[in-house]
């Protein structure tokens, strides 16, 4: 590239703006700048007007005008809604390329079916330690033979790991789960020191075939292994494929492999492939971390790329409340990796509505495609053998709707944000200095306030007022209709704001040209985009390329395609000019809307979530009007265009309201669940002896979103709010689910006791005391697959060390969980604590044990079976049994 001194470079900046500015500030008279035009002379006689020239030359005045207002108004709609047909055409092209043939996306679906066919898989049933574990061996080992055994080999390894994950507060204990590891290496390369990891789970979440999640990528995988055990070409390092069988629970089986596993050792990258939604296209939102290798490995082999580094700042900010294996590899394996996953129609995300029926051929084959390149393209590269000479910095990675990856280093990105910066505060700077400058500075402090502060406010009561009326959540179901309300509301404060400058800065006794106010508000958005690049630079955030796009191409198209917006045509030059960062700014936006609609239904609390809807809406509004309200300026009609937000938002509102848009559907096309969670359980509570004190069975009833059971009580009147229960205030008597995602309120219905037939067996084995002033106590449990255990010390005593990791005195709560596969014996466990003997009369430590059941003959009862055929077609009740004891020693 070639350099420029730097003195003539800002000295060129500086001339260029300043003949924009003076272009643009300059006072136009009301015929020049095209205002309103003024009232016909009262000298004028009746008979003048009335000639045939002058009604001519008024007609030709009225057309011109129209035809001028459409070359302003008309470009806006137009670029809208091509921008909305790509990106919808970007997302439903999902072959963008065509498919090198060496993944057949047939076997993959037949693998996809048969797997699915064993019906839900939670860890520790026989589905998923017998049934789906033989299919995998069998498909392997079929595979094995078939393969090309002159180029490669295949090892299988089946692992029973047990251990356990420490989070402080929560213990992750797992026993026997079941891992399958098959190694892919080059004949006569045994013993590789080197190995690429694809990994997947074949568990699913209770009651859901786990279809997309993740049966599709185990499937996906098999047709890997397969494709690239029969290729002649030898590879230069080992593929490991890792198909494990627990990560529901926690992420424990990728841990059990990653902490044990002697293949562990050799792995330097790893490919983890994971789903929040059904189908579509898989985008990879996790790279690294500081693999700047791997990305080019993904943007050299990729077919067709999906890949966005927006993705990754959000995900590993916290904002979506979820974890996949990728963080166990690089946490505990201290290895880098490309994580991905399927995310569109996160609506159907662990529901019965995840059926491989709703995963199209296409998007396997676009899947397959992607992975197979980048894992041959890793096992075959020199970086791999040295990986950790190339973790030395970020990437700044993002693809142009699906056809190319663009990627370059962070610390360039940096360089040039930088730069970036100092130009466009140059030229606001210049522009601010310039005749009649004083009211630039006036309107860069006021004009953010107003705009954004109205914004918000508007936003707030809407969505306040819904909330309050029952309307909740109806976004759920019909975005769209939540995209005309919030979006008109806030075009309407937009076009408000427009109105009211114009009227008072244009009026009699204020000369100010509309173009002037167009080129003000261009260079408030230009400012508000140049301290966002700022502020992601200074965090370190690579998602500051989207700030750089919003400020380079805007102001390259100000100064050297459209000086100023008096220029005939300028609308359009000026749009062309925006193209390109908005329709990345709109698929992203499309991106996080379609991600956060689903997310945001199927969360538990008691805030309502409509205001984020609302603000997530209004800000994406916001963001797409921010270099758009301009022409609004150079418009006529804006008594007209607000008029008509005014109507749309009326309209909206009224059906809203109206309750026209219920929040679920049973749709069969395109089903939106309410998922509603139901644990039959018996609570039995011990005294010092061990007898039992009380005894009482229900169902605990949990809503997993906002709006409680105010849609289900129509249908099941007992099922209201006066058996309704605040967990905060009694968290022992709750339900499983209540401490698993800290629900604060849940519905008890009484019920008849349960009798499981694996029923839970707790007994205390062995208290002593040692010799160095300590009390020991060992404990034997016998359940079913899944346990948790609360453990709360009493009247001082320290819990000072037990079999998972040292107490270090530590006085108060823990929690175990514990998930065992198949065939498991008895679990023991043991507590070392320092005792206040002066007050320990009534026991040292108290102990709750729940057992849940969530498959087999257990997991159903009769009343669970007649409850859930009250509940609508338009909702989701996932059940389970569990019996909790509460014991004190």
């Amino acid at each position: 590239m070639r350099a420029f001194p730097k003195t003539m470079a800002n000295s060129s900046i500086v001339r260029r703006t300043r003949r924009v500015a003076a272009d643009s500030v300059m006072e136009l008279s009301p015929l020049q700048d095209g205002g309103e035009d003024t009232e016909g002379d009262d000298d004028n006689n009746l008979e003048d007007r009335k000639s045939p020239r002058n009604r001519s030359c008024s007609l030709k005045r009225i057309l011109a005008s129209i035809v001028k207002e459409i070359l302003v108004v008309l470009p806006l709609p137009v670029f809208l809604l091509l921008l909305w047909a790509l990106v919808q055409f970007s997302v439903r092209q999902l072959l963008v390329w065509r498919s090198p043939g060496e993944f057949n996306a047939e076997i993959a679906r037949k693998h996809l079916d048969s797997i699915t066919a064993f019906g839900p898989r939670p860890v520790g049933s026989p589905e998923n330690e017998i049934l789906t574990v033989n299919y995998l061996l069998s498909q392997i080992e079929f595979i094995r033979q078939e393969s090309n055994q002159t180029a490669h080999t295949i090892t299988v390894d089946v692992q029973r790991p047990t251990g356990y994950r420490n989070s402080g507060y929560f213990i992750n204990y797992y026993d026997n789960i079941t891992n399958i590891v098959v190694k892919l290496e080059p004949r006569g390369g045994e013993g590789a020191q080197h190995a690429v990891l694809a990994n997947c789970h074949f568990d699913s979440a209770p009651n859901s075939p786990g279809a997309s999640d993740d049966a599709v990528s185990c499937s996906i995988m098999l047709e890997i292994l397969r494709s690239l055990s029969n290729q002649s070409a030898p590879l230069t390092h080992a593929i490991l494929f890792l198909f494990n069988g627990a990560e529901e629970s926690g992420l424990q089986a990728s841990h059990g492999f990653i902490t044990q596993h002697p293949w562990a050792k050799l792995v330097r990258a790893f490919i983890n492939l994971e789903a929040a939604g059904i189908g579509g296209k898989e985008i990879v939102f996790q790279i690294g971390p500081n693999s700047p290798w791997l990305v080019k490995a993904y943007a050299l082999a990729a077919v067709h790329p999906f890949a966005s580094v927006v993705g990754q700042d959000i995900f590993q900010s916290g904002a979506i409340p979820s974890i996949t294996d990728f963080r166990v590899f690089t946490e505990f394996g201290n290895i880098s990796g490309i994580d991905m996953a399927f995310f569109e129609n996160g609506y159907l995300y662990h529901t019965k509505f995840d059926t491989p029926d709703r995963i199209l051929t296409e998007s396997i084959q676009r899947a397959g495609d992607n992975i197979l390149a980048v894992i041959k393209h890793l096992a075959t590269s020199n970086e791999l053998s040295a990986s950790v000479q190339y973790q030395h910095d970020s990437m700044v990675y993002f693809d142009l709707l699906g056809v190319y990856l663009v990627a370059y280093p962070a610390r360039t990105g940096t360089i040039i944000n930088c730069i970036v910066a100092v130009v466009t505060f140059i030229y606001l700077i210049n522009r601010m200095f310039l005749p009649n400058g004083g009211r630039y500075w006036k309107s860069f402090l006021y004009i953010p306030f107003v705009t954004v502060g109205g914004l918000i406010i508007a936003a707030g009561i809407i969505a306040g007022i819904i909330n309050l009326t029952g309307r909740a959540m109806f976004w759920y179901n019909y975005f769209y209709a939540a995209v005309f309300l919030y979006g008109s509301a806030s075009v309407t404060v937009l076009q408000l704001i427009v109105f009211l400058e114009k009227n008072w800065c244009c009026g009699p006794h204020h000369k100010v040209s509309h173009f002037v106010l167009a080129e003000l508000y261009f260079d408030v958005s230009l400012m508000l985009w140049s301290l966002a690049l700022v502020y992601l630079t200074v965090k370190g955030w690579c998602s500051a390329y989207v700030p750089l796009m919003m400020v380079v191409f805007p102001l390259s198209t100000k100064l050297f395609c459209c000086h100023s917006f008096t220029q005939c045509g300028s609308t359009v030059k000026y749009l062309l000019g925006l193209s390109l960062p908005y329709m990345h700014i709109t698929f992203l936006i499309w991106l996080v809307l379609e991600s956060f609609c689903a997310i945001l239904g199927r969360s538990v609390g008691d805030e309502s979530l409509d205001i984020v809807m609302a603000f997530l809406i209004t800000g994406s509004t916001l963001i797409l009007a921010t270099y758009l309200v301009p022409i609004f300026y150079l418009s006529k009609c804006t008594k007209e265009i607000l008029f008509l937000c005014v109507s749309v938002f009326v309209a909206m509102g009224v059906l809203v309201l109206c309750g026209t848009f219920f929040p679920f559907s049973s749709d069969p096309a395109s089903p939106r669940p309410k998922r509603i969670f139901l644990e039959h359980t018996t609570r039995t509570i011990h005294d010092l002896t061990g007898q039992v004190v009380t005894k009482n069975s229900g169902v605990w009833i949990t809503s997993m979103d906002y709006t409680g059971m105010d849609h289900v009580t129509p249908h099941i009147p007992e099922i209201n709010d006066s058996i309704r229960v605040d967990c905060r205030s009694t968290a022992q008597d709750c339900s499983f689910s209540c401490l698993q995602f800290a629900i604060t309120k849940q519905w008890y219905l009484p019920a008849p006791e349960v009798h499981p037939k694996h029923a839970l067996n707790f007994t205390l084995l062995d208290r002593h005391e040692t010799p160095w002033g300590t009390t020991n106590l060992t404990f034997e449990v016998l359940g079913p697959s899944q346990l948790f255990l609360h453990l709360k010390t009493k009247n001082g005593t320290q819990l000072k060390n037990w079999s998972f990791t040292s107490g270090d005195g530590h006085s108060g709560e823990r929690n175990v969980s514990i998930y065992r596969g198949l065939s498991s014996s008895a679990w023991h466990f043991w507590l070392e604590m320092k005792v206040n003997e002066t007050n320990s009369e009534d026991g040292i430590i108290s102990i709750a044990v729940a057992s849940q059941y969530v498959h087999g003959d257990d997991q159903n009862t009769d009343m669970l079976k007649d409850l859930m055929q009250r509940f609508p077609d338009w909702s989701f009740p996932s059940h389970s049994v569990s019996t909790r004891h509460f014991f004190v020693f």
